[in-house]
Order: structure tokens, then C-alpha cells, then sequence
């Protein structure tokens, strides 16, 4: 009997804060898509659109006052994550799914030794030895192509360069050989060419290792070089979700298609076309659409309640009511 091809699939996820005064700002807003075995997901949008903060809710990893709700979570045959416990939690961060944080020299603890860090990870998880721990953390440190291993395994955090602790956080995350990996923004604070350098890695240990991959990200460039589907964020919602390829040649939603017209590469001395306005505040949304303030193409639908999902290609799906069938 063959494996079932989802291997995560997120329905109805919603992450709350309290704030003073009795408030409640929903940092994701009733989340749902799914993850195949193998495939990389791109989710894409705007700092504070809320990807980060999806991927900490699927790993149970939001700190007080924040609160997830909604679901269910299913992932590798676990029918929700929501409902586990925390030690049952726990072995799954880690184990079967890896995540790589946005900034190394925050992720890394200072005080250790690179390879006293990725053994931690094997011995937790109990895949190896204190003696083998070593022996394996250098096949790691080897597979994200760092030279020297054996050498690096002595070195704390701050005697390696950016693109290096980038590295070394994904051999953390590959270490107990998870199904699925979590990156997120992994590219940030490094130049160009280490960019270019990390993202092949991922796409090269994605494939070596057979995982799927959720690879949070702002750049559109990264998302059409890498992803499989595209998930598209704003304000806490998805608001467009399909194949990679269908989103960039037939984008539906005005906020995906504001965010392609804006990619710089068009005509020379031409003007960069921009998203006019500015990204709401969490705590005080439109009573609508929460891109209705800046949509080129609002009518007064747009403002009595956030838009559900409807199809608008073969697995391509908006949150926008200039696709509502019932529409004249």
C-alpha cells in the first residue's frame, strides 16, 4: 500500500494575541493549505503577513499571550497536532520536522561548540551515541559543504562567517532526518552570492534527503526559482494559493498581482509600478477585505466581510470576490 501524498495539511489555523484594552489581533487568520511529500511550498508576502508566525503555530512554538486555535493540524499520519502532548511535541520538532530560524547567530548558542550543537540534536532525538554523535556531525558539516570539518566542529558560533552558521543550522535541522523541513527566510542578512549559495543547497539536500519543504520567503525571485505551489499572505490570511506556475502567469488576486507588477526588470528608466497605500494594522482591520483599502478593483461587496477562497484555476484558489460565481 502506497504512502498517502499529503503530508501536511493545515486547515482553518488561527493564532491570537490579546493586546491592552481587551483587543485581539489575529496574527494568522484561519490558515489552510496542504504540503505534499517531496514538494516545496513558497509562502510569500509582506514583513508582519504572518509566515513566520504559521510555521511557529504548526510547531507549537508561539510564546504567551499568543494562542493558537482552529485546525486540525495532520502531519505524516497524526491526525492533529493541535491535541498532542508536549512531550509527544517534542519529539516531532527536530525529528521529523526540521527548522532552519531566519538568524543564525540568534539560533546558535554562543557558549557551545558547533559540534557539541549538532550532536544535542542527534542525542535528544536519540539517533546516535555520544561516541558516534561526533562521527556523524562531521558527515553533516561535510554534506552542507563545509571544509574542514573536522577542524569547524571546535569552533563556537561567532568564529564562522554568516554563510557558514546558515550551514550549520541546516545540518542541525537535517541531522535526525525529518520528512519536512521549515525554512525560514534563510537568505536574510547574507549577501547576493551566499543567497544563491544557500538556496542551492536547500534545493540540493531537499533532493538528497527526499523532503518536503516549506520555504518562507519576501522574494518572488526565490519562490519562482524554488517552489512547487505558491501560497500568498496578507494580513494573516492566505489570499491566493496555487501551482507556482499558474500564480506567476495568471495571477488572480489584485494583491498577488500588485506584488508581480512590482518586480524590478521591466523597461529601462521605466517607473517601479507600487502597491499604493500601506499595510493594516493587525489590530484594526478593515471591516471587509483587508486589502480593500488599497485595491485597485473594490466595490462595495469589498466592505461587508473578508472574501472566502474560491476557485479560480485547477488547484488554483483567491480570496477575492470579483471571483464569486453569484457575481453579475
Amino acid at each position: 500500500m502506497s504512502e498517502p501524498t499529503t503530508l501536511l495539511r493545515v486547515q482553518d489555523l488561527t493564532t491570537t494575541f490579546k493586546i491592552p484594552g481587551g483587543g485581539v489581533v489575529r496574527a494568522v487568520d484561519h490558515v489552510s493549505f496542504e504540503l505534499r511529500r517531496g514538494e516545496t511550498l513558497g509562502i510569500v508576502g509582506e514583513s508582519g503577513s504572518g509566515k513566520s508566525m504559521t510555521a511557529l503555530s504548526i510547531l507549537r512554538l508561539v510564546q504567551p499571550p499568543g494562542e493558537t486555535h482552529g485546525g486540525p493540524i495532520s502531519f505524516n499520519g497524526r491526525t492533529d497536532l493541535l491535541e498532542l502532548s508536549e512531550r509527544d511535541m517534542r519529539a516531532i520538532r527536530g525529528a521529523e520536522i526540521g527548522f532552519i530560524f531566519q538568524e543564525p547567530m540568534t539560533a546558535l548558542n554562543p557558549v557551545f561548540t558547533i559540534g557539541d550543537q549538532i550532536a544535542e540534536a542527534l542525542r535528544v532525538h536519540k539517533k546516535a551515541t555520544r561516541k558516534g554523535a561526533r562521527a556523524k556531525a562531521i558527515e553533516l558539516l561535510e554534506a552542507v559543504r563545509i571544509p574542514d570539518p573536522e577542524r569547524r566542529l571546535r569552533d563556537y558560533p561567532h568564529q564562522l562567517s554568516g554563510g557558514m552558521r546558515q550551514r550549520v543550522l541546516i545540518a542541525i535541522a537535517l541531522a535526525c532526518q525529518p520528512v519536512l523541513l521549515i525554512a525560514d527566510e534563510p537568505t536574510t542578512a547574507l549577501d547576493v552570492t551566499i543567497q544563491a549559495e544557500i538556496l542551492e543547497l536547500l534545493q540540493e539536500m531537499k533532493e538528497r534527503f527526499r523532503l518536503a519543504l516549506m520555504l518562507i520567503t519576501h522574494d518572488l525571485g526565490v519562490v519562482a526559482r524554488h517552489a512547487d505551489r505558491v501560497a500568498v499572505m496578507y494580513a494573516g490570511r492566505i489570499v491566493e494559493q496555487g501551482p507556482m506556475r499558474q500564480i506567476f502567469d495568471s495571477a488572480k488576486h489584485p494583491y498577488t498581482q500588485g506584488l508581480l507588477e512590482s518586480i524590478p526588470g521591466g523597461t529601462p528608466g521605466q517607473r517601479l509600478r507600487a502597491i499604493e497605500g500601506t499595510v493594516p494594522n493587525l489590530a484594526n482591520l478593515p471591516s471587509g477585505c483587508a486589502f480593500e483599502p488599497r485595491c485597485p478593483h473594490r466595490f462595495d461587496r469589498c466592505l461587508t466581510a473578508p472574501p472566502p477562497a474560491y476557485d479560480v484555476g485547477a488547484g488554483q484558489r483567491a480570496r477575492c470576490y470579483l471571483y464569486d460565481p453569484s457575481r453579475v
